[in-house]
């Protein structure tokens, strides 16, 4: 049986543990609404990018531009998206799980990966995997700067043919308790991609470009990559401090449980030694 300075230490460590795990989902609820509102604020721009490039497909050549350009999958880039830090519950499980079942999934073909988040990276890298693209500590400050360097990367890949495709797998923020894994194609740019935007009645209008509309698709095609990413960049930042907050939300609970069952039973280990030090005294007072 542990001694009661041995149950008062487990408690105050115990307690100590618990004012982390408050601190630590306070600044996770703090940076999702921060995260929940650069998402929001993203949206627009895509819309409205999608309905100049819907406008666009019916005044272009598509097959002259290389990010179109359709081949047969040999080799294919996965950007995974993963986070750099733990203590997010199942977040990075379920993100290495997802990338490890595509991965078998095209066995047939040659994977290139492209690490985004340290923890991602540390266990593909464990595992013999040389990432083509290896980029960590990208969600401390996120910045649209990130997602062009990604984006750009993965096109020039593209455009030069050593890969034929690239796909995207992360988590997608649907609320603070649930996110989706999403594994999407990001290259070639699906050409009827386009004719799924919300389009709304801006459809009918009948632009002037200036330039001429080639030099325009061949200029927003690039750009709408680079959104994309920025988009699941978003989503990812937002689902981890989302799988945090939840994480240590649980985490605080159980600390107050485990606190309550161990000051129970330090109370039980108190009374019984009260017990017995008073029946000692009465037996030695009998044996007077």
């Amino acid at each position: 049986m542990p001694s009661l300075i041995d149950l008062r230490r487990r408690i105050r460590a115990v307690k100590n543990t618990q004012q982390i795990t408050k601190a630590m989902k306070m600044i996770a609820a703090s940076r999702l609404r921060k995260s929940q509102e650069r998402i929001l604020n993203a949206r627009p721009f895509a819309i409205q990018a999608r309905r100049v490039l819907h406008d666009l497909v019916g005044r272009t050549d598509q097959t002259r531009h290389p990010l179109l350009a359709v081949r047969e999958e040999k080799t294919v880039l996965v950007l995974i998206l993963s986070a750099d830090k733990g203590l997010c519950g199942s977040f990075n499980t379920n993100i290495v799980k997802a990338a490890s079942q595509f991965i078998v999934a095209n066995s047939d073909k040659k994977i290139v990966l492209g690490l985004i988040g340290r923890k991602g990276r540390d266990f593909f890298l464990r595992r013999g995997y040389q990432p083509a693209i290896d980029r960590v500590n990208v969600f401390q400050h996120l910045t649209f700067e990130d997602a062009r360097a990604i984006a750009n990367m993965a096109s020039e890949l593209y455009a030069e043919a050593k890969i034929d495709a690239v796909y995207l797998v992360y988590n997608e923020f649907k609320s603070v308790l649930q996110q989706r894994l999403v594994s999407e194609r990001l290259l070639p740019v699906p050409r009827d991609e386009f004719d799924k935007a919300e389009v709304g009645q801006h459809a009918q209008v009948d632009y002037i470009y200036e330039p001429d509309a080639d030099t325009l698709f061949a200029q927003m095609l690039p750009g709408y990559v680079r959104t994309q990413v920025w988009r699941a960049l978003l989503e990812s930042a937002a689902a981890e401090n989302a799988a945090r907050m939840t994480a240590m939300d649980a985490a605080t609970k159980n600390a107050t449980d485990m606190i309550d069952a161990l000051t129970l039973y330090m109370n039980k280990v108190r009374q019984a030694g009260i017990t017995r030090e008073i029946i000692e005294v009465v037996s030695g007072a009998q044996a007077l």
